[in-house]
């Protein structure tokens, strides 16, 4: 590491739905992906990132804004952003950087909802295409040839090329890879003709989780169509025959997209260090959410379970920042502050998270360690996935949710309430979280303790609690 006083570029390249377990650097036992573990290489690697509402859309509200769903508006996937609301890139621009958004929005489009603050963007319309996707710009909406990973960073490097000045710059790249429907480019999807190793949770039956874990329509045996699986299956499979090869099917393509978004990682990488500016350049990877790739025998995300709520990111700035591993808790909400300090930057008074700069810079002391995070997934019942609202709280070792069970209204959820129920996990004892033991009488006083805890964080954050949730014992006054 050496010392540096130019203020950084900023480069954060984003992809959607890539769960940490299918990364090199997190221990990955089904691929490979050593462009992106190069970045942790040269610099840090974050073990417990968590999203606040395991969502694109809002996720990518909470990263922008550096503010919970509840504050920033955007808490489903039809909430759409007021694009006017300060941000980090609006704090950069507003302080001599050169910004531009490419990619994957996926936060409204048309008047008041397309990208603002940017100098240039240039962004998918929803989710996008993987092939000739359609972008929309201030110029109006074209479809570009090619495939949507190589575009998106085709258009980023052209736009960091274009520069004159000297002007520090920040550049979003935001993949849609890899989410569904998974469409790879032919080269990437003949690489995965062996099997890929089941998850050991597979099989769960979630037997011991809640009514409401149970109702969500995830289950790779069931839930995967006919777009997803691109091939019918072969006949004469059983049930448990039929999952496997349903997962094989999704796997292949899943992991393909990926070594799409590897590759385009290593030239992103490789246009800094031909440039001269790697060392410079705050460089991050990072997904939107985790993804359940077949544990629990599901795909998709929404949930508090560890494999949605899982952030993979890292880091890498080689002129402030040496190399290791940050194992305390930070959330999608800290981005934007983190990212403005290392900017010399001050962050919008609106912005709730904690920069963990100081954490890995050492350059001044660092704030307190957050004690946990708070969760919480609004998008009730929707339409495809039908999972339930909830919130909850984790700590290192232990983790509460309550499902809620109801849309109140908000757009994107489903009309029917069921009762609200308690999940708690001991992740120390039980890291594949397959065992509830909320009415455990072993647990109750770690359950009242981190009851009262989640109540004081949405005091705190401002957000408020269900009205079927009674206030906890031991704490004074009322909601929120």
């Amino acid at each position: 590491m050496t010392s540096s006083t130019r203020r950084p570029n900023v480069v954060m390249i984003l992809t959607d739905d890539h769960a940490s377990h299918s990364i090199g650097a997190y221990g990955s036992l089904v691929n490979s992906t050593p462009r992106i573990d190069e970045i942790g290489s040269e610099g840090w690697r974050f073990d417990n990132c968590f999203a606040t509402n395991a969502l694109c859309s809002p996720s990518r509200a909470s990263i922008l804004t550096g503010t919970y769903s509840h504050v920033n508006g955007v808490s489903t996937l039809v909430t759409p952003i007021d694009a006017s609301q300060p941000t980090f890139v609006s704090q950069l621009r507003a302080n001599g950087y050169r910004t531009a958004m490419f990619g994957k929005w996926h936060m409204g489009d048309g008047d008041g909802h397309d990208p603002q603050n940017f100098d240039h963007w240039d962004v998918l319309i929803e989710q996008g295409e993987y092939w000739n996707p359609r972008f929309l710009s201030a110029a109006g909406l074209r479809t570009v040839e090619g495939y949507a990973t190589d575009i998106i960073t085709d258009l980023a490097l052209e736009w960091v090329e274009s520069l004159d000045g000297d002007d520090p710059w920040c550049v979003l790249i935001y993949h849609k890879a890899p989410h569904r429907p998974w469409e790879p480019k032919p080269e990437h999807a003949a690489r995965y003709g062996d099997p890929v190793p089941l998850p050991p949770t597979f099989f769960d039956d979630l037997s011991t989780r809640s009514s409401s874990a149970r109702r969500a329509l995830m289950r790779i045996a069931d839930c995967l169509n006919t777009e997803d699986l691109k091939v019918d299956p072969p006949e004469g499979l059983t049930y448990e025959q039929l999952a496997v090869w349903k997962y094989q099917r999704f796997m292949e393509d899943y992991l393909a997209c990926v070594d799409s978004v590897d590759e385009n990682v290593g030239r992103v990488i490789d246009f800094l260090r031909a440039r001269g500016e790697f060392a410079d350049t705050l460089l991050m990877y990072a997904s939107d959410q985790g993804f359940f790739l077949g544990d629990h025998g599901w795909f998709d995300k929404r949930f508090m379970y560890e494999e949605s709520l899982r952030m993979p990111m890292l880091l890498s700035y080689p002129a402030r920042v040496g190399t290791g591993v940050h194992d305390g808790i930070v959330t999608n909400v800290d981005f934007a502050q983190t990212i403005l300090e290392a900017a010399g930057v001050a962050s919008h008074p609106r912005m709730q998270g904690r920069s963990f700069w100081n954490d890995i810079s050492g350059e001044a002391p660092a704030p307190p360690p957050a004690a946990g995070m708070y969760y919480r997934y609004w998008e009730h019942d929707d339409v495809f996935h039908h999972a339930p609202a909830h919130y909850g709280y984790r700590d290192d070792r232990y983790k509460i949710i309550y499902y809620y069970n109801d849309g109140q209204g908000v757009a994107g959820t489903g009309p029917f309430v069921y009762p609200g129920e308690w999940e708690l996990f001991d992740l120390e004892a039980d890291p594949q979280e397959l065992r509830n033991v909320y009415d455990d009488p072993a647990y109750k006083e770690i359950r009242e303790e981190l009851t009262v805890r989640m109540w004081a964080e949405q005091q705190r954050l401002g957000d408020l609690p269900h009205p079927s949730q009674p206030v906890p014992d031991g704490v004074s006054g009322t909601r929120a």
